[in-house]
Parts: structure tokens; C-alpha cells; sequence
């Protein structure tokens, strides 16, 4: 099999619908509900953790099974890496979802356990760190700034450590989990325009206190 065939193959591994399967039974359609995004996160918000869970692995594992099946006797590393941006695009483009899906974050930890699994071991803790920071900060979109942050400080590590080549591939799989993450950035960046300055406060207090003084 050459490697067009192998990305065509690993595309298809990774629009596996692992959502849409971890709600059978539940009539619950995870694309028309909450944030609509095929992803665990959706799926522990209206469903149990058990079906997220299930959500998770099979995200992770489509990347992993992918290399780990059509990496096979490859021996050159550029194509092993072309491989695994195979499934992170057909789960963020899946062809069973028609031609939408989730925002890659998960699949692509997948790729970079097969590829790197040191630097992925030792950096995804920052990710719940993050988390955890957010919701004590009451941070807007703290589930993408704390996924695009580990990210991209995995995608330095692997291109700090293993050179230009891997950091190059390492930041096309970032550069599609941005992508797909740009309605949270919007919102983000939305959310900061709108918040009232420090200046505008007095002048709101003032506002309500002249009824007071015409009285």
C-alpha cells in the first residue's frame, strides 16, 4: 500500500463517529445538542461520564490505531507523520458526519502518543492544570485555552527536541485544532471587547445618582 492509500485509509479510521457511537441507545443526537461538537467534552455535559469516557478513548485510540496499523514497515518519518495528520483530518472533516466533526484535539493526542509518547506523557497534565486553574478563575472557553495551550507547548517540545522536520508536522496538527477552534477564539476575544472598562463604572454610579440629587 503506498502512502496515498495509507492517508486515504487513516482518514477513514479517524471520521470514526465515537460520539455519535457513545450515544446509541440514548436518542440523543451529541451534533443538534449543548455546543454541538463531537467530542467527549460535549458528551459528559448531556450524557454520563461513562459515555464520555468511552468517547475519549476511542478519539485517542482512532489516532494511535492508525499509525499503529498503517505505520507498519514505514520507514521514513515524514510519512508516518502524513499518516497520523490523516485521522486528525477525517475526525475534524468526517465523512459520516457529513464532512463536519470535532475540533482534533484528542485524535491528534492520539498521533503524538505513537510518535512522541515521552513529550506527550509529560506535557498533557497541563492541560487539567489548566482546567482546574480556569474554573477556580472563572475563565471564558476554559476547555480551548486549556487544549490549545498544551498543544502548542507540545508542538515547541517536539519541534525543541526532535527538530524542524517532527515540529513541522507537529504544527500542521496544531495549526487544524486552531482552525477548528476558531467560534471559541472568536468568543474569547468577543468577551474581552465587551467587558466594561474601569473608567465606565463611575459614570454608570453617576448616572444613577442624579435621580437622587433632583429629588
Amino acid at each position: 500500500m503506498n502512502l496515498t492509500w495509507k492517508f486515504i485509509a487513516s482518514f477513514l479510521i479517524g471520521s470514526i463517529p465515537f460520539a455519535k457511537i457513545a450515544m446509541l441507545g440514548t436518542g440523543i443526537d451529541i451534533t443538534k445538542v449543548g455546543s454541538k461538537n463531537p467530542g467527549f467534552r460535549n458528551v459528559s455535559r448531556v450524557a454520563s461520564k461513562w459515555r464520555a469516557v468511552m468517547t475519549l478513548l476511542g478519539d485517542i485510540g482512532k489516532g494511535y490505531v492508525a499509525l499503529l496499523l498503517l505505520g507498519r514497515g514505514e520507514t521514513s518519518a515524514a510519512a508516518l507523520w502524513i499518516i497520523g495528520i490523516g485521522a486528525v483530518i477525517g475526525h475534524c472533516w468526517s465523512p459520516f458526519l457529513g464532512f463536519c466533526g470535532g475540533k482534533g484535539v484528542a485524535t491528534t493526542v492520539g498521533v503524538l502518543l505513537r510518535r512522541e509518547p515521552l513529550i506527550t506523557i509529560v506535557c498533557l497534565p497541563l492541560y487539567w492544570l489548566l482546567r482546574f486553574i480556569g474554573s477556580k478563575l472563572h475563565w471564558s472557553q476554559e476547555g480551548a485555552i486549556a487544549s490549545l495551550t498544551t498543544m502548542f507547548v507540545m508542538s515547541n517540545v517536539v519541534l525543541a527536541a526532535r527538530g524542524l522536520e517532527a515540529g513541522f508536522f507537529a504544527y500542521v496538527m496544531l495549526a487544524i485544532v486552531v482552525f477548528r477552534h476558531a467560534p471559541n477564539l472568536r468568543e474569547i476575544m468577543g468577551s474581552k471587547h465587551e467587558s466594561p472598562s474601569a473608567g465606565q463604572k463611575p459614570r454608570s454610579a453617576d448616572v444613577q445618582a442624579a435621580p437622587r440629587q433632583s429629588q
